[in-house]
């Protein structure tokens, strides 16, 4: 936004009036290196205009009396923006937020430039929160619920800036005038935001995650040698979320130091951190709060990896389909190992995903038979 409350003019490109006051369309550079490009009456600027302000955002309109009035565009200087309603200069009424990819990340209403009443979060993994922000304007509050991809199952309670601190299952429904509301499961366990250490995977972590438990299962895989596998319960689109992979994160220092049979259940979260389901937790017994890391590899998934945020485990990863799958099919994922020359990007692949490769290029090779 701009940089100073009170601009002072400092360049005039256009028709000034008797008094050398703009007056018509005109360019005003400030010196705070703030510009106005738009119409003036008798320095005022009354009609379409546009400022580009220091630091590269931008903001636009309809001005009376020197006033941003109505719809209003703001873009930050990221390519982020904010659709609002303008009353004197400040934003009151509804509003709606994209990121620079275009993504809905927000949509409520604001009342002298701060968030205000009922409001949705979007996540770009297809989760959002709704409910009604405090007068920060922050999602806190004891009726806020996050609702998980789908647009169904949710955890509804206790919210401090979006962040869950104890709520129950619910299920997001819309009633006869339109507003969502939640409708709490009876005798549902209480959910806490329980994000992961190095040494601790979860506080409850025999408590499943409700949304994945409606979508998969575990059991013995189809796959030859590959032990346990992780299937459809339902039968689902393309770009579903099917299943969460959490685990304690460590870093890729201590995976890449470490035998390769301890890391049979790993995956790169980020630059710094590996998610890592070590033994026992590889057994459901000892561990499901996430089922993710159930999914075997092929080298023709039916799933790939994705980031998630997670509202019990934070920023984690998830298994998405790549097609539609059908119930009781096993998903698989592309493990993605470094299979070809030293240097790559990839994580070093171990023998059992090179010998799979290799038979794999050969069945691939092979002629076919008429």
């Amino acid at each position: 936004m701009d940089s100073d409350d009170e601009n002072t003019e400092e360049v005039v490109e256009g028709p000034l009036d008797e008094d050398d006051q703009p007056h018509g369309f005109c360019t005003v550079t400030y010196s705070s290196s703030d510009r106005f490009e738009g119409h003036f009456i008798h320095g005022e600027k009354n009609g379409k205009g546009k400022f580009f302000f220091f630091d590269g955002s931008a903001l636009e309109g309809f001005y009376v009396d020197d006033a941003l009035q109505g719809r209003g565009l703001y873009t930050d200087e990221d390519g982020a923006v904010l659709h609002g309603t303008y009353v004197d200069g400040e934003l009151n009424g509804p509003a709606q937020e994209c990121n620079a990819e275009g993504r809905l990340v927000f949509k409520g209403q604001y009342k002298d430039n701060s968030r205000c009443g009922e409001c949705w979060i979007y996540y770009p993994d297809g989760g959002c929160v709704f409910g009604k922000v405090n007068e920060d304007g922050e999602m806190t509050g004891d009726s806020v619920g996050y609702i998980y991809p789908g647009g169904h199952t949710a955890l509804c309670g206790s919210f401090v800036d979006g962040d869950i601190i104890e709520a129950r299952l619910a299920t997001m429904i819309t009633t006869e005038s339109g507003r969502p509301r939640f409708e709490i499961t009876p005798n549902s366990p209480v959910y806490s935001y329980d994000k992961s250490t190095s040494t601790c995977i979860a506080a409850h972590a025999l408590l499943p995650d409700p949304y994945e438990s409606e979508r998969v299962f575990v059991a013995d895989s189809l796959i030859k040698g590959a032990g346990e596998g992780l299937f459809a319960r339902t039968d689902a689109d393309t770009d579903t979320v099917m299943a969460f992979y959490n685990g304690v994160r460590i870093t890729h220092s201590e995976v890449d130091s470490r035998d390769w049979a301890l890391n049979g259940n790993t995956i790169s979260l980020d630059e710094d951190t590996v998610i890592d389901v070590p033994q026992p937790c590889d057994q459901t017994e000892r561990y499901c709060a996430s089922l993710g890391h159930k999914a075997n590899h092929s080298f023709i998934p039916n799933c790939k990896y994705d980031a998630f945020v997670h509202p019990r485990f934070g920023p984690i990863k998830c298994v998405r389909t790549l097609r539609a799958v059908q119930k009781d099919e096993e998903l698989t994922v592309a493990y993605g190992y470094d299979h070809e020359t030293p240097g790559n990007n990839g994580p070093e692949a171990p023998d059992w995903y090179k010998q799979e490769l290799k038979e794999f290029q050969q069945r691939r090779a092979a002629p076919t038979s008429l």
